[in-house]
């Protein structure tokens, strides 16, 4: 009898922000494997928690993984750093999977927003799945989410694409350059520096949004260079205050239609 293993995708921050589907898989789960970053705090462990109360009376078996460091944030080749620490994760994972998950049984990872997007769960336990010995074998299904990309644009109450464009989601280091040619909206992640406050604003609107789904939710908008000196505020002062961040935003080329 072959292992299940599922990432179930668990929104952008509000425990209502998960499907059916997710509720049903969550249910069925016998062992939950949790991801505990470095540093990471007490508010995102306790939004997993709050999540599995939720959805979830019976009792389920805990794992805890705790994250390698993240070097490449400093290291001088950031392809060889993340390929590293991709690799360490794949063996503690592996080895947490081998040594708790039984035969029959179903375990998971609840992923923020869509394991899809952004995330590294989906590669490295697709390579969890491949690796399984042929005795033991581990299938694995993908419980799709709402991702921070589309509850921002929710939350602005705009659509993501428009009429005959395309959108490009990118990584802010990306943009370092400045907006990239051809392209009319771009839906930044990862932007720990602050880089739209450090682009030609000429032309852009921003949509920016932060802690999407939670009580300490804000949402900014307007001409790029307008609003930008007061993101940066905003943002360092609400980092500081809750005491951890996470924030996205769409640049878009203004005076287009929807």
């Amino acid at each position: 009898m072959s292992r299940e293993l599922l990432l179930i995708g668990i929104g952008a921050g509000d425990p209502d922000w998960i499907t059916l589907e997710a509720v049903r898989a969550i249910g069925r789960l016998d062992v939950l494997f949790v991801v505990v970053k470095q540093d990471e705090l007490d508010d995102l462990v306790q939004a997993r928690r709050d999540v599995i109360a939720r959805h979830r009376e019976a009792p389920l078996r805990l794992v805890e993984l705790h994250d390698p460091p993240r070097p490449w944030r400093t290291a001088p080749d950031y392809n060889a750093a993340v390929a590293r620490w991709r690799a360490q994760r794949l063996a503690q994972w592996t080895a947490a999977v081998t040594d708790t998950l039984g035969e029959g049984q179903v375990g998971g990872f609840l992923v923020w927003g869509d394991p899809g997007l952004f995330e590294s769960t989906l590669a490295i336990a697709d390579e969890l799945v491949a690796d399984a010995p042929p005795t033991s074998p581990i299938s694995l299904r993908v419980i799709p989410g709402i991702s921070s990309a589309l509850a921002l644009a929710a939350r602005h109450r705009i659509p993501v694409n428009r009429q005959g464009k395309a959108v490009q989601i990118s990584p802010a280091r990306l943009l370092q350059d400045g907006f990239p040619d051809g392209i009319d909206d771009v839906i930044v992640m990862l932007d720990g520096r602050q880089t739209f406050a450090t682009i030609d604003p000429t032309g852009l609107d921003i949509y920016w949004g932060a802690y999407l789904g939670t009580p300490e939710e804000i949402l900014i908008s307007g001409p790029l260079a307008d609003v930008r000196d007061g993101i940066v505020a905003v943002r360092a002062e609400a980092a500081e205050r809750v005491g951890w961040m996470f924030d996205t935003y769409l640049l878009r080329r203004s005076g287009e239609a929807r």
